[in-house]
């Protein structure tokens, strides 16, 4: 009794799970079969309906064009035989001369102008043109003797001449229409009207239709698409073609065969024919399906057909065989989620017990550390609360420190400043002692001019105060900033140390650069950075001082390179601690670049410094740039 359960508990797992496997790859498989059935069978639904309606379309269209090249071809019908009403014609058959042949020239030119034909002309009984409407060109049919042509020698036996091919002078193509002229019933002479049908063309091409017409040839005369045109829908024999090639009714063309790549027949009148399509490059050429309808036209031998692209019934039935399939996809994937959907909740209702049993114990577990973390949470409170101020002491003490740099770079500078403001004062003071004497004498031009010079110098000590003041004003670590016009309040608040020591300045940067930085901060930066550089170029004849910036990603960098003696090796790992600096004496406290490089941190950016083997130091500004943000207008205190 225990031997077959000692047995079935020795199976490996492995062998016990490989069923379970298999079925559910067999079911994907069918699952997979049947979406691809369901699509597949979509798509030949939508192929035939889509075929169909394209057929029931054409049919019209077939129609309608056929009508409208009858039209065209019938239109001009009278024209021949109107010459028989005309005395002059009459007369030259019988008897020419130059004389009459010049009056039936005019009369046929001024007739061929009015009718819109190509040309019109008179044969006499040999074939041998007597007079033309374009006796004036130098292809003129004049003297021409065209007896081979079949529409002559079917009017000259009193038959309705109707011909096209392509002129054997004027190598132009068109519609002959050929009537034979009588005197009682004797057969005197025939007239031909050359007309084109090139019209038919341009609106099917307008109309972006694809139709041809053929002849009794079985030749292409009238296409859509030029490269079909003069091409054989048939095969021709080598009888057929010596026959063509001696009445030169397609003049010397070669008539290649327009072949399928596949023709499938769909009903009455109705096939599925494939062609080549050109592609570009030297490719294989590709393939382009078409519905190929067509029927005779009346009073002639000639057949119009008509090639409807199957492409966009081709697209509509792929999208419909997708759709089918995407729907059967969805019905399986419905029906796969309420059987899991079962499945989840008998395996809810087990585990809910067992869920219970745990939240019991969870409850009791949670209780136990709630009393934890409240403790735990107290100190938190306490050392969150202990480091914002800490925090806040830190950040008013930066700010006392960068204010502190200001006032100590406005102090450096106030020697210059007073002296740039001392000389338009006594200019002021001496202006308007002259200008209250020249009132007294009542030159008033001149008080007006001294007037004037003294507004000048009001607003040019407005603008040194007003760049102090903003310079000196508190400020964020964020905001915008227009480059252009931080360069431009550093260079003013440091004019009067350019005047006095000049360096040749050469800017390289756009100026309308909008950096992620507060104005009034990138200009103290801008300020330490090109006064440190007028110091070091101090004791040197010649000074320059290069600033250039270019975009680096989402940053933009901006150098300020001198050409100063440089910075020994040994010192440059101290350039921005705090107190440390290379000016002799006291003319630096060492605080320009560490509140620089600190005022650049706090911005997103950074300070950084590079020794060109050329000489000289050059200092790196690296700031976000911002693409779309507007320029920050200047402050006015």
């Amino acid at each position: 009794m225990q031997c077959p359960t000692a047995r079935l508990c020795a199976v490996p797992p492995a062998l016990t799970v490989k069923p379970r496997l298999f079925r559910h790859l067999l079911l994907s498989l069918l699952l997979l079969a049947l979406v691809l059935g369901c699509g597949y069978a979509g798509y030949r639904l939508s192929e035939r309906a889509g075929i169909r309606a394209l057929a029931e379309d054409g049919e019209r269209q077939l129609e309608l064009n056929a009508r409208a090249v009858e039209s065209e071809i019938t239109k001009y019908n009278y024209l021949p035989s109107l010459l028989e009403l005309n005395e002059d014609v009459r007369r030259l058959l019988q008897t020419p001369s130059n004389y009459r042949r010049q009056r039936v020239n005019d009369y046929l030119e001024g007739l061929n102008g009015r009718s819109g034909s190509l040309a019109t002309y008179v044969l006499d009984t040999s074939g041998r043109v007597l007079a033309t409407s374009n006796w004036r060109e130098p292809s003129s049919f004049l003297g021409e003797d065209l007896s081979f042509r079949a529409y002559f020698q079917d009017a000259v036996q009193g038959k309705p001449g109707r011909f096209y091919g392509i002129g054997s002078t004027t190598g132009e193509p068109g519609y002959y229409l050929a009537h034979g002229l009588k005197q009682g019933e004797r057969i005197i002479g025939v007239a031909v009207v050359k007309v084109r049908l090139d019209a038919l063309e341009q609106r099917w091409q307008r109309a972006r239709l694809e139709a041809y017409v053929s002849d009794e040839n079985g030749v292409i005369i009238l296409s859509s698409d030029p490269a079909r045109r003069l091409k054989a829908v048939q095969a021709l024999g080598p009888n057929t073609r010596e026959r063509l090639a001696r009445s030169l009714q397609y003049h010397w063309w070669a008539l290649e065969e327009l072949q399928p790549l596949a023709r499938t027949p769909l009903g009455d009148g109705i096939e599925q024919v494939s062609y080549a399509s050109a592609t570009p490059g030297g490719r294989a050429p590709g393939r382009i399906n078409y519905l190929e309808q067509s029927r005779p036209l009346a009073d002639t031998p000639w057949r119009l057909t008509l090639l409807s692209p199957l492409q966009d019934q081709r697209r509509a039935a792929i999208g419909n065989a997708l759709l089918a399939a995407g729907a059967c996809a969805l019905l399986i994937f419905f029906g796969l989620a309420l059987n899991q959907r079962r499945k989840v909740i008998a395996t809810r209702l087990a585990a809910r017990e067992a869920l219970q049993r745990a939240n019991d114990e969870l409850e009791r577990r949670i209780a136990e550390r709630t009393a934890d973390l409240s403790a735990s949470n107290e100190r938190l409170k306490a050392e969150i609360r202990e480091r914002r101020q800490t925090e806040a002491h830190l950040r008013q003490t930066q700010d006392e420190l960068v204010q502190a740099g200001k006032l100590a770079v406005i102090g450096q500078m106030s020697t210059s400043i007073a002296h740039e403001l001392n000389q338009p004062l006594a200019a002021l003071r001496t202006l308007s002692g002259n200008t209250v004497r020249f009132l007294q004498r009542g030159a008033l031009e001149v008080a007006g001019s001294n007037l004037q010079t003294i507004g000048e110098l009001v607003d040019r000590m407005g603008k040194i105060t007003a760049s102090l003041r903003a310079f000196a004003r508190r400020s964020d670590d964020h905001g915008q900033a227009s480059l252009g016009q931080a360069v431009d309040a550093a260079l003013m608040l440091l004019q009067p140390r350019l005047q006095r020591s000049p360096v040749q300045i050469e800017h390289a940067y756009a100026g309308a650069t909008r950096l992620g930085i507060d104005q009034t901060r990138l200009e103290q930066i801008l300020v330490n950075l090109i006064g440190n550089a007028l110091d070091a170029m101090g004791a040197q004849a010649e000074r320059h001082l290069w600033l250039s910036g270019a975009a680096d990603g989402a940053s933009y960098r901006l150098e300020v390179r001198d050409n100063g003696p440089g910075i020994a090796p040994e010192l440059r790992g101290h350039l921005f601690e705090p107190f440390f600096t290379t000016k002799p004496g006291e003319q630096g406290l060492g605080l320009g670049l560490t509140l620089s490089a600190s005022l650049a941190a706090a911005a997103g950016g950074n300070l950084g410094v590079r020794h060109p083997e050329a000489g000289g130091t050059a200092f790196v500004l690296s700031l976000a740039l911002l693409a779309g943000a507007p320029a920050p207008e200047p402050s006015h205190e």
